[in-house]
């Protein structure tokens, strides 16, 4: 049956209003589990030092003669350690019309894309801190760029035969070696080179693949299952190696996919120069532009209260 005729439709309408709802649905990932966990530190200048400081190794053979005159015994000088600050910036612009018009599901574009921007450069800020670049000392046309904490974690590490820890000074990065898949026998050995070295990490700094992986270690082969809510868990959210460490496993989602990070928060640092800040740029047209910009460094307090699994296959 055809429609009857002169019917009019909304084929024919040209007045009819859109149907645009106004919720802006977004799914993009923008937890920064690793800053969030950092503390605070700061810096005052664009190279920040930091000093370490370790005991001499113990001794059984610490004996001395009855009466005999005190023999003074060498001093260990502290070592001087330093990152350089990055400066990061997001930019947003938006024409004074689009500013003007009637929107859906904002009220004010600038704020919608500022609100953006921040996301954006926390996750690049975490982008930075994670992986293995060396720092930069910048000139007038270089930008400065702060190590990240490959460049420091070289002590209580568990890799490749055929890869090369860094200096840990954060002038060097880790140079890979070739790719092995992960076995929990890589957690025990660097976890054990921590105890051995006086660490304690508390967070385990992973991808989701590693994570994965995690979850079919021995200890967690067994999964839970309530019949009741249909419900089955498969994660191992707390290990704890032999010696008692107790490390929290925490997804990260800029975590270098062939690596594992055990942390102590306590030895770890965010040292902002100038901490997220927003500032108007100037007006050069019919547009705004505003800045969002930070300018931090990573301080790895000691390097030996963090260890790392380097080397991992990532499929």
């Amino acid at each position: 049956m055809g429609l009857p005729s002169d019917t009019f439709t909304t084929y024919d309408s040209v007045g009819n209003r859109e149907d645009l709802s106004d919720i802006i649905y977004d799914v993009t990932p923008t937890e920064t589990p690793f800053l969030t966990a950092l503390p605070k530190g700061k810096s005052t200048s664009t190279k920040h030092e930091w000093q370490t400081r370790a005991l001499t190794a113990a001794s059984g053979s610490n004996a001395v003669l009855e009466g005999d005159d005190a023999t003074t015994d060498a001093s260990t000088a502290n070592t001087r350690v330093y990152n350089y600050t990055q400066i990061s910036d997001k930019v947003a612009r938006v024409t004074g019309t689009q500013e003007a018009v009637n929107k859906a599901g904002r009220s004010s574009e600038m704020a919608l894309q500022m609100e953006d921007r921040m996301k954006e450069l926390k996750r690049d800020v975490e982008t930075v801190l994670l992986q293995n670049v060396a720092y930069v000392a910048g000139n007038s046309s270089t930008a400065r760029k702060s190590a990240g904490l490959s460049c420091y974690v070289k002590t209580n590490i568990s890799k490749a035969s055929d890869g090369t820890a860094a200096t840990g000074n954060g002038s060097d990065t880790y140079t890979t070696g070739t790719a092995r898949a992960l076995q929990e026998s890589h957690f025990e050995t660097a976890l054990a080179l921590c105890w051995d070295n006086g660490g304690t990490p508390s967070l385990g700094v992973m991808n989701s693949f590693q994570k994965r992986k995690v979850a079919a270690f021995s200890g967690s082969s067994s999964k839970t299952s309530d019949g009741d809510k249909r419900k089955v868990t498969n994660n191992v959210e707390i290990y704890i190696d032999p010696l008692g460490t107790e490390v929290r496993m925490l997804p990260c989602r800029q975590m270098p996919a062939g690596t594992i990070f055990f942390v102590d928060p306590d030895y770890a640092k965010f040292a902002p120069l100038r901490n997220f800040q927003t500032k108007d740029l100037a007006v050069t047209g019919d547009s705004i532009r505003k800045q969002i910009l930070v300018e931090y460094t990573l301080e790895v307090c000691n390097e030996k209260a963090h260890g790392a699994v380097y080397d991992l296959a990532t499929s």
